[in-house]
């Protein structure tokens, strides 16, 4: 007895310092901690999670008839329209991961005076349009497709969340507006046909190093071959879908002569160049897009080579001189108030990034468009307890 005595003692030893008492059964067994009950909702960080815009809501829209939103972000991944540095197909990608420092949560800016994601309106990711890389005539319409099947749908808000949507529309309703991700600058033809089902012909601002309204390129025999990431403009003038009102803004680019002035003019543009910024200064060149689109319908689309290569160098077609990010984003802050229709940032190439500082820079715009899209007018000077006064400004 002695003996079974002392090997009792010591199981019950053993157990009491490595926990592993038996207990009989039908006693309470405590349920270990969860995640959840210790440390709250499995949120992103900054550089965790999918793969969405600004971390938003993400939906496979084109066959998900049941995703709502008042502005949809899509991506375009083609880049079958270039003509010299592929690789905008990754464009989207590239965007995305650059916004993942950009969140709902801490959306607000000082400059804009807003977060677009407290506005009322429902934003959502609506992933990439799957391009054919192989066919550009199929490529063209399953963009046009993709566009028009997001522009159909029905706004989310119960109210208005655009003012003057449903009067520019010719069915007389509000429709969604998108933000679109490319992919070259091609994808812009597509996307004025999808728009022009709605709005008609559109005054187009075009942030770009180059015209992009030439009439072809030498070799080309086939009508599709006319669509290249500088010529869609020449064709969409063809087609009746660009305003005769319309302007591009940062051109700098190598012509062949003062021709090409000429059939610029011809297709609707007006132009400012990049050395304009120095000569009259972004108060001026807001004045002169403005008065140049009035209160039509407009398109805005931003060719990241509009940015000098020294500041965004994953692109395409690099020109150097360009304007800096921040002159960039000032213009569009004037250009708040304006009928906008929708808009897109193209012709981001990140194989010829480094520290994906062209991909954080087009995120950073495309937080802009949102902001854009919700101000109906520029906004005023923010006037906060420490910054510099306004009246000695």
């Amino acid at each position: 007895m002695r003996n079974w005595a002392k090997l009792a003692a010591l199981v019950a030893l053993f157990g009491s310092v490595y926990g592993h008492q038996q207990h009989p059964l039908g006693d309470f067994q405590e349920e270990p901690e969860t995640w959840l009950s210790k440390y709250g909702p499995q949120i992103d960080q900054p550089f965790s999670g999918p793969l969405a815009f600004s971390h938003l809501d993400y939906k496979r829209c084109l066959e998900d008839v049941s995703a709502e939103f008042d502005i949809a972000v899509l991506g375009l991944p083609f880049d079958t329209g270039t003509s010299y540095r592929p690789g905008a197909r990754f464009g989207p990608y590239a965007i995305r991961s650059g916004s993942r420092r950009q969140r709902e949560a801490r959306g607000y800016s000082l400059a804009w005076g807003n977060n677009p994601y407290e506005q009322g309106s429902k934003i959502l990711d609506c992933g990439d349009v799957p391009i054919i890389p192989f066919d550009n005539a199929l490529a063209m319409d399953q963009m046009e497709v993709a566009y028009s099947t997001l522009l159909a749908r029905p706004i989310a808000s119960n109210t208005s969340v655009w003012q003057q949507g449903a009067a520019l529309a010719k069915d007389g309703r509000e429709h969604p507006r998108i933000v679109s991700l490319g992919g070259d600058h091609t994808i812009v033809l597509p996307i004025l046909r999808a728009l022009n089902k709605v709005y008609g012909p559109v005054s187009v601002i075009h942030f770009d190093a180059h015209l992009d309204t030439w009439g072809g390129y030498p070799g080309t025999v086939t009508e599709q071959s006319r669509i290249t990431h500088g010529t869609f403009f020449y064709i969409a003038n063809e087609e009746g879908l660009v305003a005769n009102s319309s302007i591009h803004a940062g051109i700098r680019c190598k012509l062949q002569g003062l021709g090409d002035i000429e059939n610029d003019a011809s297709v609707g543009f007006h132009f400012i160049t990049s050395d304009d910024i120095d000569d009259h200064g972004v108060p001026a060149i807001i004045e002169r897009i403005r008065k140049r689109v009035g209160d039509t319908p407009v398109y805005l689309s931003l060719d990241i080579d509009v940015i000098d290569p020294g500041l965004a160098p994953a692109t395409g077609t690099p020109e150097a001189g360009g304007w800096t990010s921040r002159e960039v984003k000032r213009i569009i802050r004037g250009l708040a108030g304006l009928n906008f229709v929708g808009a897109d940032i193209v012709e981001v190439a990140p194989a010829y990034d480094h520290a994906e500082i062209t991909g954080t820079a087009a995120a950073d715009i495309v937080h802009d468009f949102l902001s854009m899209f919700m101000s109906q007018e520029p906004p005023k000077p923010t006037s906060l307890p420490g910054m510099w006064p306004r009246d000695e400004l």
